[in-house]
């Protein structure tokens, strides 16, 4: 292990490089990121990777998971919960069972058995690829929503089907009521041990004397502590991870200070960073174990199944999509749906589209056992394994490399827009200032008379509530000018730092409100 760090230290390096190339020509990086894992596998004398599938479950989901719960938005994952529930579970459900049904016709010795497990592992959508997309072109918030609400859900539902069909295939045989009372624990007892856990760990941050520091650090323990708990008692890791982030993410105001809040979400946007990178170049360097594996069928005859596997997995789809949809047309007329107008074509072409395969597919497929229980080898697991790759590969290279493309060729409006964005911002920065200095005339009419600084805050907030003709807070040029000035202050206080009579920690504080200041530019 010593002797192969220069090489995942170099590894480290190439996927930054990667990324910044990415972002530089605008393609989503994990796109990239595999091309370059194959390019690196392909050069001679490089070592190879073996990816153990524990290595991604225990070591990398949890986190991922964890940190896209505490992203997304409650508000929206609870207003668009059908849709998204229809997704994660019986889209994926029924993308399996079409699979299945594909295997066992096309491809020879696959039974029905070994097509659902085929199936629960290529069909998860990977959430980490389409918000690498999204982030280059413009959509309606409500499919980012139900894109990131899927992703933290469909994980669960595919590998829940993995492991029936594992039994099955290992047993020969597939009983109904057991599946379904597995289901029910997997399901609600992954949900219930996710916020029990979370809940107390909630508790632990708010009595405990922690720190910033120490916030963090159980912050990164958490979602290891959650995922655990629940496998430990074969319920839904995964479902216990999002449920508990979700919980806490929600409670975040309670028990975490400005100072946690601002630190926690620097360290786990870039942990998040690495390990993405990381779990998407592995998938690259995989390939030549991946290829020594395939025995008995051609390379050629391989890839025609995964590109077979692909075209069912794109156009089921499209048709649970759309079939989604006509499903909600139907059901407005007797619930309550969040969207209860016609969505069109447009919108739900773009999401089936976003369908791109990732690392818990590859890592499903690396979990499945080399042997049987009587000892005789596991049927079609190497080619299993080649066809998730291909799967994996055409999939972020046709859908990854088009949808952006597609966004904008289709120019989708955004339904749910009622105002421009820099407005809404304005409109509510206004009522934040009037409201903090009716408070402050109210409760604070005495001391407002006698200190310069209350005086100060509150002319602040009547300029603020004044109406302008521009909407926007600051042009480009307005940040420009107030970024020089930033810097032009950062000089200083290192010119100041140089004289032993002043204590950098002083200069230091005032380095962070600048570097604070800065940050808030982004948000204008």
């Amino acid at each position: 292990m010593l002797d192969s760090f220069p090489f995942y230290l170099s590894l480290i390096a190439v996927i930054l490089g990667v990324i910044m190339l990415a972002n530089k020509i605008k393609v989503a990086y994990p796109v990239l990121l595999v091309l370059a894992g194959l390019g690196i596998s392909l050069i001679p004398g490089m070592p190879t990777v073996h990816i153990e599938a524990d290595l991604i479950f225990v070591i990398f989901l949890p986190p991922l998971l964890y940190e896209a719960a505490w992203s997304i938005s409650w508000k929206e994952l609870w207003k668009w919960r059908r849709i998204i529930t229809s997704f994660a579970f019986i889209v994926v459900f029924f993308t399996a069972f079409t699979i299945a049904l594909v295997a066992n016709h096309f491809i020879p010795g696959f039974t029905l058995a070994l097509g659902f497990l085929l199936g629960g592992i290529v069909s998860p959508p990977d959430a980490v690829s389409a918000g690498a997309i999204l982030k280059f072109v413009k959509v309606p918030r409500r499919f980012s929503s139900i894109l990131e609400g899927e992703s933290l859900l469909n994980d669960a539902s595919s590998l829940i089907i993995f492991r029936f069909a594992l039994i099955a295939v290992a047993t020969g045989q597939f009983v109904w009521q057991e599946a379904a009372l597995n289901f029910s624990w997997m399901v609600f007892g992954g949900v219930g041990i996710g916020l029990v856990t979370s809940y107390i760990i909630m508790k632990c941050h708010k009595h405990l004397p922690t720190d910033a520091n120490i916030d963090i650090a159980l912050t990164l323990i958490t979602p290891y502590i959650i995922y655990v708990a629940a496998e430990e008692v074969h319920s839904s890791g995964v479902l216990a991870v999002v449920s508990g982030g979700l919980y806490l993410s929600t409670h975040r105001m309670i028990f975490l200070n400005s100072t946690s809040r601002l630190r926690t979400v620097n360290v786990w946007e870039s942990l998040c960073f690495v390990l993405n990178g990381l779990v998407f170049m592995l998938i690259g360097l995989d390939l030549p174990e991946i290829i020594e594996g395939l025995d008995g069928t051609g390379i050629g005859t391989a890839i025609g199944y995964g590109l077979l596997i692909t075209l069912a997995l794109v156009v089921s789809r499209i048709i649970s999509v759309y079939a989604a949809v006509f499903t909600t047309l139907i059901a407005r007329n007797f619930i309550t749906v969040a969207d209860a107008g016609h969505p069109g074509f447009r919108g739900p072409l773009v999401l089936g589209w976003a369908g791109m395969r990732g690392v818990v597919s590859l890592a499903a497929a690396l979990s499945i056992p080399v042997t049987l229980d009587d000892g005789s080898a596991f049927p079609q697991r190497n080619l299993i394994l080649f066809i998730t790759f291909v799967v994996i590969l055409s999939t972020l290279l046709l859908q990854g490399l088009t949808l952006p493309w597609l966004i904008k060729k289709i120019n989708m409006p955004d339904p749910d827009s009622i105002m421009p964005e820099d407005q809404m911002y304005n409109k509510i920065r206004r009522l934040m200032a009037q409201e903090a200095l009716d408070h402050l005339k109210t409760n604070y009419s005495t001391q407002l008379q006698n200190r310069q600084v209350l005086q100060f805050f509150a002319s602040k907030w009547e300029n603020s509530g004044a109406e302008s003709d521009d909407n926007s807070l600051m042009d480009e040029e307005t940040k420009t000018i107030y970024l020089d000035l930033l810097n032009v202050q950062r000089d200083l206080l290192l010119k100041k730092n140089k004289s032993l009579v002043v204590d950098e920690e002083i200069v230091r504080r005032h380095l962070l409100y600048l570097d604070l200041e800065e940050e808030k530019l982004g948000l204008l």
